[in-house]
């Protein structure tokens, strides 16, 4: 708990780069993913994944995927202890061998400030690698009073058109993410998208409804599609 509030403290909830500044981002270059997945009935081995995209064209420019052995236990709310050591590896292993293709912003599959602590995967990522992160998650967390109840649904119903969102406020009062419809023919499954460091939410949503081809953005389905294939191997 001490090392996770030492390491929220570091977190910036702003924007800091240039491309950010332009609402067609123009100056970003590579967009990367980043994703753990696990061999179905074993928590102790996963596929650390990362792809970078050229943006704005989304093609992948690089790809890495290693089996690790996971033996940190799965502890809620700390799930980053347990999978990001990996994810930094696959960046400073980027970083070494092909620096030119670094990415300019992560897209992270899981949380950023949308966590009991307010510091989820996607915040724990780009504190550790310094390099702007998103959070884009399939399921509600439930926190600070958000729950998947009967007016969440509803207002997962009211989205009828690709791009449609609503803010998720907590009771604090903050608003902690944005539910937004990624694919209007599949409004029921919409996507979580909040801060992870280094850009402001209103950046991130744009940035991820940019490079959504389908419901999912294109950086998270590449890498989500490069685990399958390393754990096939």
């Amino acid at each position: 708990s001490r090392e996770q509030a030492q390491l929220k403290a570091s977190v910036v909830e702003e924007d800091t780069e240039e491309w950010q500044k332009d609402s067609s981002f123009a100056g970003l270059q590579r967009v990367g993913g980043v994703d753990l997945s696990y061999i179905k009935g074993d928590e102790t081995s996963a596929c650390a994944s990362l792809v970078v995209l050229s943006y704005p064209a989304l093609e992948v420019l690089y790809e890495d995927c290693q089996m690790v052995a996971v033996s940190t236990p799965y502890v809620a709310g700390f799930l980053a202890f347990r999978e990001v050591p990996f994810l930094v590896e696959a960046v400073q292993r980027l970083q070494r061998e092909q620096p030119k293709l670094e990415p300019q912003v992560l897209l992270v599959d899981g949380n950023g400030l949308l966590h009991p602590r307010g510091f989820g995967v996607a915040c724990h990522l780009g504190v550790l690698t310094d390099l702007p992160c998103i959070g884009v998650a399939k399921n509600l967390l439930q926190v600070d009073g958000l729950v998947r109840n009967e007016l969440h649904r509803e207002q997962i119903r009211s989205l009828q058109r690709e791009g449609d969102m609503f803010p998720l406020t907590g009771t604090s009062g903050r608003v902690l993410g944005m539910v937004s419809c990624g694919d209007s023919n599949n409004s029921s499954k919409p996507l979580y998208i909040s801060v992870g460091h280094r850009v402001c939410l209103e950046t991130a949503v744009c940035l991820v409804k940019s490079c959504c081809r389908y419901r999912i953005p294109e950086p998270i389905r590449q890498v989500q599609k490069q685990g399958s294939c390393g754990r096939g191997r």
